[in-house]
């Protein structure tokens, strides 16, 4: 059975470590879920074979709409730590820090990690952490606060980072690693500073612009809602588009989050790119925003450290294609769900509703 374990109750790390030594899979809640979000995970949950060999379950759907559940075996997680202790240097003294909620399957992995003598994790930030475990806004965060005087290395993983946020903190003395991955798919490839490469382990395709895998870790399959996990034989993707490059792996978003705009197929990872690119420019969410006879207007939602906003629209129209030049535009903290990632249906909802408040 899935034992849907608060994500905020003392002890925590040790309520894991009891429902797993009792066999049975653990998905740990958000506390923000209001009591019929939890009950729905909670019977979706429910549905699980008695012999399903699931070990641990996330929930990467389920604010609105219906509840999907990713459950994946044991070994889909096991198989991997060595690995993840080789890339870190993790010794038996070593704790990491770990400030993404329990929720999230960033952070429940390195909780399974530590069940199996990975190193001890603390929730939240805790100045005694050596290692870091989180999302680039995650890593910012403990750079700008100085939270962590003790952080040797950290892995990165959630969303893009930045090249200036890892020159920073190596400039400060911690090695960082960060990779790319799914819920699905956990480790696909990673990055010590010279492009993504597979993760050991990991075979990488090309098809048709996507990325699929062959690899020990993909989970299980879903309970709920259907997700983008697909299979061929021992492959498998979710969809995200990329290329290969000498070894490199380089990413271009999903493919349904591409922006038919017009006549042309703009990919919002490609402008996010370049609008990073742009001093004062720290971070970029782009997406479509749907009109009629056009298909979808580019827009972005641009967070800015010192850079004026008409200098960003007009380096950004001397730099991308006429096509690529968004033309709807928001400046601000970019909203982002509490491991630290963009919440791109908040900032686009964000955005249509101040439109709608100006017309």
């Amino acid at each position: 059975m899935i034992v849907v374990l608060d994500g905020g109750a003392p002890q925590l790390v040790e309520r894991i470590a009891a429902t797993r030594a009792a066999g049975d899979a653990v998905l740990i809640a958000d506390p923000r879920w209001s009591a019929d979000q939890r009950a729905g995970v909670e019977r979706v949950a429910s549905g699980i074979e008695e012999r399903d060999a699931t070990a641990w379950a996330t929930l990467i759907s389920g604010s609105s709409g219906a509840p999907r559940i990713v459950r994946r075996t044991a070994a889909s997680w096991t198989d991997s730590f060595a690995a993840v202790s080789a890339l870190l240097g993790a010794g038996p003294d070593d704790v990491v820090a770990l400030p993404a909620p329990a929720s999230s399957s960033l952070t429940l992995f390195s909780l399974a990690h530590a069940l199996e003598g990975g190193p001890r994790p603390v929730l939240g930030r805790d100045p005694s952490a050596t290692l870091l475990h989180a999302t680039p806004e995650g890593l910012r965060a403990v750079l700008d606060d100085g939270s962590l005087p003790r952080m040797r290395a950290a892995l990165v993983g959630g969303s893009h980072l930045d090249p200036s946020l890892r020159a920073r903190a190596e400039a400060a003395g911690v090695r960082v690693v960060s990779y790319y991955g799914a819920a699905e798919l956990s480790f696909v490839a990673l990055d010590t500073g010279d492009g993504l490469r597979a993760f050991p382990g990991v075979d990488l395709e090309v098809r048709g612009a996507e990325v699929w895998v062959r690899s020990p870790f993909v989970a299980s399959g879903y309970l709920g809602a259907e997700g983008p996990l697909r299979r061929d034989g021992a492959w498998a993707t979710v969809g995200d588009r990329a290329e290969l490059r000498d070894g490199r792996l380089h990413l271009h978003g999903r493919a349904d989050d591409a922006i038919l705009s017009a006549s042309a197929t703009v990919i919002p990872h490609e402008v996010e790119e370049v609008l990073r690119s742009i001093p004062g420019v720290r971070d970029a969410v782009v997406f479509g925003m749907p009109r009629p006879r056009v298909g979808a207007l580019v827009a972005a939602f641009v967070e800015t450290t010192d850079a004026d906003p008409v200098a960003v629209r007009s380096a950004a129209a001397a730099l991308l294609a006429p096509a690529h030049r968004p033309r709807q535009w928001a400046f601000g903290d970019i909203p982002r769900t509490p491991s630290g990632k963009p919440a791109r249906a908040e900032v686009a909802r964000l955005m249509e509703s101040d439109r709608a408040d100006r017309h």
